[in-house]
């Protein structure tokens, strides 16, 4: 990648946006356990800017256990205590219970489904859906599609996952990829 590749300008000077950009988000992740952290990051992100997130996200991996959803479902009073006076991530009570409940409903769609990452790319056939948006402007904030998935996890016990957090998380997740036309990182505009 070249220094001066055109960018989507979210993609501010901010030298963790460029690198979330340029190596995470829109790339597709098939993975339960990277699927759970943006999960978690999602939640949390609800009502905060992305960067804020970003800038924490290291403190919210040590604070919980490296995203392990095993160790993360079984927290007790005295963890939720720990996390609520832990300055380095965002201490919402309701978010953190979200995180361990979240916990347990993903293992219970693993267990479902085999994994879930069957369960979630289910929606979208294993494919990621290639957009052609021009400007940030076209970017929606919810489609039809993360109406059905929030409803559906909702279904399935999930808190904090509103149609405008689950369609965060398929952007970075790379179910869908929403990197505009004029992006480097758009599969028009990558060389093979």
């Amino acid at each position: 990648m070249k220094e001066n590749s055109p960018r989507c300008p979210w993609a501010t000077n901010d030298p963790l946006y460029i690198k979330y950009h340029d190596e995470e988000w829109g790339n597709p992740v098939y993975d339960d356990e990277t699927l759970f952290e943006f999960l978690i990051l999602e939640t949390f992100q609800a009502g905060l800017s992305w960067i804020t997130i970003l800038r924490k996200r290291e403190n919210f991996r040590k604070a919980f256990d490296n995203f392990n959803y095993i160790k993360i479902a079984q927290y007790d009073q005295k963890k939720i205590d720990s996390l609520l006076s832990d300055a380095g991530i965002i201490r919402n009570k309701l978010k953190i219970n979200a995180t361990i409940s979240n916990a347990q409903a993903f293992m219970k769609v693993q267990k479902e489904f085999g994994s879930f990452s069957n369960y979630i790319w289910g929606f979208v056939d294993g494919k990621p859906v290639i957009n052609y948006f021009k400007s940030m402007n076209e970017l929606p904030a919810t489609t039809p599609l993360s109406d059905l998935i929030s409803k559906d996890l909702k279904k399935r016990g999930f808190k904090f996952v509103g149609s405008t957090v689950i369609y965060a998380h398929m952007q970075a997740t790379g179910m869908v990829n929403d990197h505009l036309t004029t992006c480097y990182k758009h599969p028009d505009n990558i060389k093979g």
